[in-house]
C-alpha cells in the first residue's frame, strides 16, 4: 500500500465516523486554520488502529515517509492527529531512533499548537531521550534556546513521563532560558513540567520554586505547586 493510498484510506474512514456538528466547535477550540471533520479521540484512535493495522512498512525510512505524507498532505486536523498516532504504532517501535528526530522536529515546528505538539514532546521525544540520553540531552539543550517557541516548549516537556528517572539537571537547564519569557505557552510548560515531577518529589519542587521565586511567573508557580 502506498503512502498516498494509506492517506486516502484514513481520510475516508475518518469521514465515515465524523460528526459534522462537532467540526466547527473543535476547530474553534483548537484555534485551527485547518478545518476539522468532527471526529473525537476515541473513534479517531479506533479508525487509526484499523487502518494502520493493515499496513506493512518494512523500513524506518518507509515509516517516516508515511508519517510525513499524512502530516504534509492533511486537509483536516484529524489527519494530523492520525499522523501522530502512526508514530506510536507498537510494531514500528524499532524505528524510534535518532533518525526520527528531524521528523518530529518538522511536526512540532509546522504543527505549532499545543494539541499537536504536546503529545509528540511528552511521548515521542521522551522515548528518544530514554533510549539515547546523551544525544537527546544535547539536542534538547539546543532546542531550549531555539528561536522557535514550540521547540522550546517541547524541550521543557520531554520528561513528563519520567517520574523517578527525571534528569533534574536537564529539566532545570531547559527551563532556565524560558524564565524571562512572557509567553504563555512557555510559562505553562514550566509549571506543568514541575507539577508533574512534584508527584515524585514535592519537596524538591517546593525548593526549586522558593529558589526561583523572583524569576518564575505567577502562572508557573501556581501550576508547579498544585501537587506540592
Amino acid at each position: 500500500m502506498s503512502a498516498a493510498t494509506l492517506a486516502q484510506d484514513l481520510r475516508r474512514e475518518l469521514t465515515a465516523v465524523a460528526e459534522p456538528g462537532r467540526a466547527a466547535p473543535m476547530q474553534a477550540y483548537a484555534k485551527s486554520a485547518m478545518p476539522c471533520l468532527g471526529v473525537t479521540a476515541v473513534p479517531l484512535r479506533k479508525v487509526c488502529r484499523e487502518v494502520f493495522g493493515a499496513i506493512d512498512l518494512p523500513t524506518a525510512a518507509a515509516w517516516r515517509r508515511a508519517v510525513l505524507g499524512h502530516w504534509r498532505g492533511a486537509r483536516y486536523r484529524e489527519e494530523r492527529y492520525g499522523a501522530i498516532e502512526l508514530t506510536g504504532v507498537k510494531r514500528f517501535d524499532r524505528f524510534q531512533d535518532m533518525a526520527a528526530l528531524p521528523m518530529y522536529e518538522e511536526m512540532i515546528v509546522t504543527g505549532a499548537w499545543w494539541d499537536l505538539v504536546d503529545g509528540i514532546a511528552g511521548h515521542r521525544l521522551g522515548l528518544l531521550l530514554h533510549r539515547f540520553p546523551r544525544e537527546m540531552r544535547k539536542e534538547m539543550l539546543a532546542w531550549s534556546r531555539s528561536d522557535d517557541l514550540w521547540k522550546r516548549r517541547s524541550a521543557i516537556l520531554c520528561q513528563l513521563t519520567f517520574k523517578k528517572t527525571t534528569d533534574l539537571d536537564l529539566l532545570y537547564a531547559t527551563i532556565e532560558p524560558a524564565l524571562p519569557s512572557k509567553e504563555f505557552f512557555l510559562r505553562k510548560a514550566i509549571g506543568w513540567a514541575l507539577r508533574q515531577y512534584a508527584w515524585t518529589d514535592p519537596k524538591e519542587v517546593r525548593r526549586y520554586v522558593r529558589e526561583h521565586e523572583k524569576e518564575l511567573s505567577p502562572l508557573s508557580k501556581r501550576e508547579a505547586l498544585k501537587h506540592a
